[in-house]
């Protein structure tokens, strides 16, 4: 039987009801560290603290346990809810989990006289049309693009239309149908905008016979221009139309498949709506129990539709099957206030779209599994190169950037035995330094970075990487010994005589020993790549305050003038430029401002 951390099982167990429910297992700390759900509560618990059969990797489980907290549902459905719920609250390590946690892209048709099409995350809020969910940013974009082509819809900003008195670029290279002034009757933008709908609703054949039909009547009415211009949509959609379509398909459905080899799952999964394919994602879950395929895809499904942002649609097919099927069905159902079922066996198309979906599982499988080999590779060099007894859990890169000591920003990045971990990052805006000053700067970032660790907040790296020389070793090392941080080995990142990749200096921080490593070297390879990220990220963090602050600093510090008055002089000037160009006269015509202030944002800017 697995120890337990002061859990005396025997006397909980008695108490346990044998209703369904959830549970969640914590440890000293009171950190959650599982959440399960159970038909049966006491029978599903009493098989973590049975005297045989556990996997070692339960014992390391149940070792941590020091408190379990039940909570009793009336039926299962309830259970599966609420486990998902605090799953996604707590994210304990010993759960099966998806790295990603964002909200999926939507394209948005708003509610305007002349709508415009554009990508939306998050609450759908507005007033319009939302068609997706889309797997990706990129899918969205490819879209939208193709959308100019077909329809000529605009996509720009309403404050940039209103403003508008010549058609713009997208209108010259004939992207837009240029409503903002004039160059389209209104009922024909609004048939481009219907159409747009239609197309996006998977109503591919409606779109090309309305067309077709429109064509005709240009052409009978000597219109030959127009029906050209008719002819080409309808070639574009046929194209479209003979690449991202499921010949004999018309609902929604997502295919979702699996595979696990080595500790390692691939779950790949194609999103088609209306019967065309909107495109694919692959997700790696993480497990510390080493569940089997049909455990994890169980608990993927549950995840992202009922724990996520993943909409449900009417069917899933699977690549196989699971014990919790039904169960999951029932609720996906019950989520989605309509049938939802959940198939493994399927013919025709349908089953040539899912073997597709386990070849790329499997072949994305492979190539993750190369990238850790490689991965293992390099941490084994480093391991070699440093003289370490094991490998590094985790490891750390600070790096500053700035131009000519504006916006500074220091940057934190995160690797693991896996790579980077991106959850970690962490950008720092450096205040109350001279401009410059990069020393300063890595104190400030390294101090607020670690005391945290010193108060317990966040793990103590096992490296920390320092991109500089010995001056910038020094500071860290200095920061180090103030907040008594002990057990972190510090290596500075120097560059070498011609400032080259792969000409690097390393310099230790407990013995000040310079390490210069052959270009071809694992572990080389590696601190270039934590390096580059941390300088990667620094200049991102660094850009978007600098950006950030020049457009704010115009208008920001206008005495009266606030977020939302800030906000109608965007909206009525569609921009800082517009703002900087008006009269007293023309910013009184803003809602919200008197003569008084408009008088004093006109001295501001002219003073600026």
């Amino acid at each position: 039987m697995a120890k337990t951390d002061g859990f005396d099982d025997q006397v909980f167990l008695k108490t346990v009801t044998r209703k369904a429910g959830i549970y969640m297992m914590l440890d000293r700390g009171g950190e959650v560290i599982y959440v399960g759900k159970a038909k049966n509560l006491r029978n599903r618990l009493s098989s973590y603290f049975r005297a045989s059969g556990l996997t070692t990797k339960t014992m390391a489980l149940v070792s941590k346990i020091h408190q379990i907290e039940v909570t009793v549902t009336s039926t299962e459905n309830e259970a599966l809810i609420l486990e998902q719920n605090l799953i996604k609250q707590y994210r304990p390590q010993y759960n099966i989990m998806l790295k990603d946690d964002k909200s999926y892209p939507y394209i948005y048709i708003s509610n305007h006289e002349s709508p415009r099409i554009t990508i939306h995350r998050g609450a759908r809020r507005g007033k319009g049309q939302y068609f997706g969910p889309y797997p990706s940013a990129g899918s969205v974009k490819e879209s939208l693009y193709l959308m100019q082509k077909l329809f000529k819809v605009r996509q720009c900003e309403d404050s940039y239309f209103s403003h508008r008195s010549r058609p713009c670029l997208q209108y010259q290279i004939g992207r837009c149908s240029g409503p903002c002034v004039g160059k389209v009757s209104k009922e024909d933008y609004a048939d481009d905008v219907r159409r747009t709908a239609m197309f996006l609703l998977g109503k591919n054949n409606e779109v090309v016979k309305e067309l077709a039909d429109k064509m005709e009547d240009a052409a009978a009415e000597l219109a030959f221009e127009k029906a050209a211009q008719y002819r080409d949509q309808i070639g574009h959609l046929q194209r479209v139309q003979a690449s991202q379509y499921i010949d004999g398909e018309t609902g929604d459905l997502d295919i979702i498949a699996i595979e696990a080899e080595q500790g390692l799952a691939c779950v790949h999964l194609l999103y088609v709506r209306g019967g065309r394919v909107l495109g694919s994602r692959s997700y790696f879950p993480k497990s510390k129990l080493g569940e089997g395929s049909g455990d994890i895809l169980e608990a993927f499904i549950a995840q992202h539709y009922l724990g996520g942002s993943g909409e449900i649609p009417r069917e899933l097919i699977v690549s196989e099957v699971f014990e919790g099927k039904e169960l999951l069905s029932s609720t996906l159902s019950q989520q989605a206030g309509r049938i939802v079922s959940i198939v493994h066996k399927v013919r025709g198309n349908r089953a040539k779209w899912q073997g597709l979906a386990v070849t790329a599982a499997q072949q994305n499988l492979k190539n993750r599994l190369a990238n850790n080999e490689n991965s293992k590779a390099r941490l084994k060099s480093l391991t070699e190169v440093l003289g370490l007894e094991a490998p590094p859990n985790r490891m750390e890169c600070f790096d500053i950037s700035h131009s000519s000591g504006e916006a500074t920003v220091a940057s934190c990045v995160v690797f693991d035995e896996e790579g980077p971990k991106k959850s970690d990052y962490r950008k720092f805006n450096i205040e109350g330094i001279e401009g410059g000053d990069d020393y300063a700067a890595m104190r400030q970032a390294l101090t607020r970075r670690y005391k945290r660790i010193k108060s317990g907040e966040i793990v103590l790296p096992d490296i920390l990487f320092i991109d500089g020389g010995k001056g910038q070793l020094t500071q860290a090392k200095e920061v180090l010994d103030e907040l008594d941080v002990r057990g972190v080995l510090m290596v500075a990142v120097a560059k070498g005589s011609d400032r080259k990749a792969g000409l690097e200096i390393l310099i230790r921080g407990d013995n000040g020993k310079e390490i210069v490593l052959p270009s071809h070297t694992p572990a080389l390879h590696l601190i270039q790549h934590i390096r580059d990220e941390s300088h990667r990220f620094a200049i991102t963090g660094h850009k978007m305050r600098r950006d950030k602050a020049r457009r704010q600093s115009s208008i920001e510090g206008i005495p009266g003038v606030g977020a939302k008055r800030r906000k109608e002089l965007f909206r009525h000037f569609g921009g800082i430029q517009g703002i900087k160009k008006a009269g007293v006269e023309d910013l009184q015509r803003v809602p919200g401002i008197s003569a008084k202030l408009a008088q004093d944002i006109y001295d501001y800017l002219q003073s600026a």
